[in-house]
């Protein structure tokens, strides 16, 4: 059975930081694109940032750029997002999702909620 336990959210007040986790079991992080999406309450849920298979490729949205990092713990089967410079538009639920495209495979967490106080 695949899981994935998203931690790290909480309250965060508007400059700060905060690392979010994912842990994964059930499936290998190294096999999957692993990214992380976030949901503002009455908004469709946005890409936050993304991470290849190999670990070696990212992307990010727009609103996050320059402030975010995604990171891959193969060993420890987590993966990571640093977001610095938080501001109340990154309130939101954080979700974690691992996907195989090629396999039709398509997981998700059930989020974690951050708040950023303005």
């Amino acid at each position: 059975q695949v899981q994935l336990v998203e931690s790290g959210g909480g309250l965060v007040q508007n400059g700060g930081s905060l690392r979010l986790s994912c842990a994964a079991s059930g499936l290998a992080v190294g096999r999957f694109e692993m990214s992380w999406w976030r949901q503002a309450t009455g908004k469709e849920r946005e890409l936050v940032a993304a991470i290849t298979k190999s670990g070696k490729s990212w992307t990010y949205g727009d609103s996050v750029e320059g402030r975010a990092t995604i990171s891959k713990d193969n060993a420890r089967n987590t993966v990571h997002l640093q977001m610095d410079a938080l501001n109340p538009a990154d309130t939101g639920v954080y979700y974690c999702n691992a996907a195989d495209d090629l396999a039709g495979l398509d997981y998700w967490g059930q989020g974690t909620q951050v708040t950023v106080s303005s």
